[in-house]
């Protein structure tokens, strides 16, 4: 059983995935074993009316009957009234969590409305996502050029919100340098490896920031979700630390709404 705690929603607007209707990719991740999948949309990352786009991602997850979906909204501190977007996240669509796109919403980290934001999850005691890429640059259509996020001012942001518990997603720092060290250090960061690449890395990366900091995610449908188990099957881990990443870290750092 796995808890992938990344996946999105409906239409990427740069090529077809297959998986455009939510059945159709529920059932792909239920035969891959996949129980439960935090669900963001692609609807949230280009659309202003994002209110819009978060309510249909909740009632996309409530319907569907394969796997367990859960909702994480879009909330984009750039635009009017952020914080009703929040809120319709927390009290009416009951979502633990939200996932951030600061690059294509046109924001770096050291953005004071980012930390406002980030302040505010943590009131109403919601798990955030900041994913630092959507694919690799060199894909990019020549129009739509968008750099990965930079994370280096993070670790400073997140040591003095000391209650947020923060995902890092599609990062693709190598786990043998040091680079993670700060952001692990720093408070309850968490990370996946979708964009993690070489064998042995998961290995590795819990080598680095410890098997209670690795959450599976697959970063489906633009990436294959078979790709994410191969790399916990090849890594020969511990039963102990496969099953926190697959499952149990999962379990503990979102209690469900």
């Amino acid at each position: 059983m796995i808890v992938d705690t990344s996946i999105h929603l409906g239409h990427w607007p740069f090529r077809r995935h297959d998986y455009e209707e939510t059945a159709k990719l529920a059932k792909k991740l239920k035969t891959a074993g996949i129980v439960e999948a935090w669900a963001g949309s692609f609807e949230g990352i280009f659309h202003k009316d994002i209110a819009g786009a978060n309510a249909r991602l909740a009632e996309e997850c409530r319907k569907t009957a394969d796997i367990k979906l859960i909702a994480f909204g879009s909330v984009n501190p750039k635009l009017p009234a952020w914080e009703d977007d929040l809120r319709r996240c927390d009290e009416e669509h009951k979502m633990p969590g939200i996932r951030l796109h600061p690059n294509y919403h046109g924001y770096k980290l050291d953005d004071a409305d980012f930390a406002a934001l980030l302040i505010a999850a943590v009131k109403r005691k919601m798990f955030v996502q900041v994913v630092v890429r959507m694919e690799d640059e060199r894909t990019h259509h020549p129009l739509m050029q968008v750099p990965g996020v930079d994370l280096k001012s993070l670790p400073e942001i997140v040591a003095k919100i000391p209650d947020l518990h923060l995902q890092i997603l599609n990062a693709s720092i190598p786990p043998l340098g040091e680079a993670l060290v700060p952001l692990a250090r720093a408070g309850q960061v968490f990370f996946d490896f979708a964009m993690l690449e070489t064998v042995g890395v998961v290995a590795r990366l819990i080598d680095r920031v410890g098997g209670e900091r690795v959450l599976f995610g697959s970063h489906f449908p633009l990436y294959h979700v078979e790709s994410a188990i191969l790399k916990i099957k090849e890594a020969d881990l511990k039963e102990s630390d496969a099953k926190a990443v697959q499952i149990a870290n999962a379990r503990k750092v979102v209690a469900a709404k």
